[in-house]
């Protein structure tokens, strides 16, 4: 795979991830850049099929919340640079900063996937699921203390947002939250 392919593939599935459109990631790019990016040039970048300068990564890095060398993660394939062919192995090795203060062991990957994580738990569906959860849970904690078995009230919770699916309303304990 290109070098510019790989980065391409990492470019849209953070952008998508952030759910952004071609559009907003050029908009993004020009308050780095002083002049956005187009919906083409995006698309042309996502595809592999322009080059990337400094300022360029730069800008992509800090429009999609990333590191730079999280532009550059790729698949377990070999790289091709204009005059040779890397091994996977080799590539990723140097992806890692190896001076004497740099992180060991993918530590910068590790926080780039934490950030991802963190950015995905704060999305309202997720916080509204917690909060269904917790209900749940009080039902279920209410119904064991008069001596029900938890399976029964967690049936009985599950058979009442079923039938309130199948009768095409809400669920009752999301339209409650």
């Amino acid at each position: 795979m290109r070098i510019e392919s790989a980065i391409g593939r990492q470019i849209s599935r953070l952008r998508e991830a952030r759910q952004m459109s071609l559009t907003q990631l050029g908009q993004a790019m020009g308050t780095y850049l002083g002049k956005p990016w187009s919906r083409q040039a995006v698309h042309q970048a996502e595809r592999g099929r322009r080059a990337f300068t400094a300022a360029e990564m730069a800008a992509l890095a800090l429009a999609l919340d990333t590191s730079v060398p999280a532009l550059f993660l790729a698949d377990a394939a070999d790289i091709e640079l204009p005059g040779a062919v890397v091994s996977a192995e080799d590539y990723q090795g140097i992806l890692l900063y190896a001076g004497d203060e740099a992180p060991r062991d993918g530590i910068d990957e590790l926080l780039v996937a934490l950030r991802d994580i963190r950015r995905i738990l704060s999305r309202p569906a997720l916080a509204r699921l917690a909060k269904i959860e917790r209900v749940a849970e009080g039902v279920v904690g209410a119904e064991q203390a008069d001596d029900e078995p938890a399976w029964l009230s967690a049936a009985l919770l599950s058979d009442i947002i079923e039938r309130r699916h199948k009768a095409g309303s809400s669920p009752l304990l999301v339209s409650k939250i």
